[in-house]
């Protein structure tokens, strides 16, 4: 049966089901287009090299070997570093300065794998930077016959580049000093249950830290028999804040199943928004921009809360909005040379890790931060968190068109009661923050699926609720029950 990759290659990775869709025979066809669209390229008169990591799904080994197949075959070397996370393997490729590639599937299910792939210097591969070149090269390998080899096939190489990860990450942030703190970790059976161990514990070999860590869920299981992998889904938390509140600790840490986004709760058991994250980082990194006497710039997605841009142009910094994607996040970072961007999905990106999202850094940086004061997380969080926000609320609907165009005649055209502004970066955003009462919403279709995606903030929960209120109505008018996603 034909494989159309572009059911599998999307606008950012690679990721299907194994093997109906993603195979050894289409892992070797990506790998031997990935050799010819960008490391031979990139390679110039020197020696092409690619890294590869995977997370623990079984079928992860064979689908490395496959695709290192079809980059030797190329003649392209490849360096084996194993188990890693997402973000391990951005490192490898920022430190060696060559391009990588991360099998995984992050949180979804045990029947997917998938690959993100990156230039030298973790700089991504998207749709408009080699990915549809690559998915267009695999389509006809796959469908006709791959390539004659070159005269010399590349060597393969293993690494553990786990310490030097770790000893990278603990040179941008210094927990040594800080009061002794416990954290409960749950890794959901991901990557974080390898390198969290590596990091913040002494299982790389690196100094001891003052770091209680409780584990939950440590043991690499591609099949996450405990609960998904995925922090921003809220019942995928609730063994963590019980523990927290059980152990009495400071903080809770929660790890996707690549261990690149990180989510954090307070000592009360309660989650701390990814938005008073980014604030709260990029206040950290603004201040280290500045003592270096340079004019910080922060990047932010337009879901994020309104607090990021306030407390960050207050402190100095240069803020840029941009669309929600990470491959968005990251152009940004490097067009506008960022020390900082953070999303509301958790993903946050440091220049001082080759402008790639690291939820390890991120993690970090909270603890850095908790551990130089007295207070609990409880308190510090609340001063980041200012406004109200509803959360992404997903509606599907039949017509999504029709349901936009109501709630544009309803927001834009009759002005929604009062001055409103309007922008289409992203989906729809309306906002009214210039006047009394403040709120703003966006309503953002999604790629795959008949959805609309809400997210409202204000600056008080009635006003939230109103707007949240009104424009769900809007849009579900002509849902049947049971449409709600």
């Amino acid at each position: 049966m034909r494989i159309d990759l572009s059911t599998i290659i999307k606008a950012y990775d690679v990721r299907g089901t194994v093997p109906d869709q993603f195979s050894p025979d289409v892992a070797r066809a990506i790998g031997a287009a990935f050799a010819r669209v960008v490391a031979l390229p990139e390679a110039g008169a020197g020696r092409p090299s690619v890294v590869i990591g995977h997370d623990m799904r079984e079928s992860g080994p064979e689908l490395v070997g496959a695709f290192a197949d079809g980059l030797t075959a190329a003649g392209v070397d490849v360096v084996l570093i194993g188990l890693c996370s997402t973000d391990g393997l951005y490192y490898a490729s920022g430190a060696l300065g060559v391009p990588g590639a991360m099998f995984t599937a992050s949180h979804n299910p045990a029947e997917y794998n998938g690959i993100k792939l990156s230039r030298a210097g973790a700089r991504p591969v998207g749709e408009e930077t080699g990915l549809a070149e690559v998915r267009a090269l695999a389509q006809e390998f796959l469908d006709g016959a791959l390539p004659e080899a070159a005269a010399e096939a590349g060597a393969v190489s293993e690494r553990d580049l786990l310490a030097d990860y770790g000893a990278f990450l603990r040179g941008l942030v210094d927990l040594s000093g800080g009061r002794p703190l416990k954290v409960v970790v749950d890794a959901g059976n991901g990557m974080g249950g390898h390198t969290v161990p590596a990091v913040l514990g002494t299982g790389a070999g690196l100094p001891e830290l003052p770091l209680e860590i409780v584990p939950l869920y440590f043991e690499l299981d591609g099949s996450f028999p405990n609960h998904e992998a995925n922090p921003l889904e809220p019942s995928n938390l609730l063994d963590l804040q019980a523990a927290v509140v059980a152990n009495g600790a400071d903080i809770g840490l929660a790890f996707d199943g690549d261990a690149d986004r990180c989510f954090v709760i307070d000592e009360k058991g309660a989650p701390v928004s990814p938005s008073a994250i980014t604030a709260l980082v990029g206040l950290r990194e603004v201040a280290k921009e500045k003592a270096a006497g340079r004019t910080p710039t922060v990047i932010h997605n337009l879901i994020t809360s309104r607090a990021v841009p306030d407390f960050l142009d207050a402190a100095g910094a240069t803020t840029v909005r941009t669309r929600v994607g990470h491959s968005y996040i990251k152009a940004q970072m490097a067009q506008h040379d960022a020390v900082f961007g953070g999303e509301h999905s958790a993903h946050y990106y440091f220049r001082d890790f080759f402008f790639a999202d690291t939820g390890m850094l991120a993690a970090m940086h909270v603890l850095a931060a908790l551990g130089e004061q007295p207070h609990p997380l409880s308190a510090l969080a609340e001063m980041y968190e200012p406004y109200v926000s509803s959360g992404e609320i997903n509606s599907r609907v039949a017509d999504v068109p029709a349901a936009r165009a109501r709630v544009i005649e309803a927001y834009v055209t009759q002005e929604g009661g009062g001055p409103v502004e309007v922008d289409e970066l992203d989906g729809l955003t309306v906002s009214h923050w210039g006047s009394h009462p403040q709120w703003w919403f966006n309503l953002r279709a999604s790629n795959t699926e008949p959805l609309l995606r809400l997210n409202v903030e204000a600056a008080d929960e009635d006003i939230m609720e109103k707007v949240r209120d009104d424009v769900l109505s809007l849009v579900r008018a002509d849902q049947t029950e049971g449409d709600q996603a």
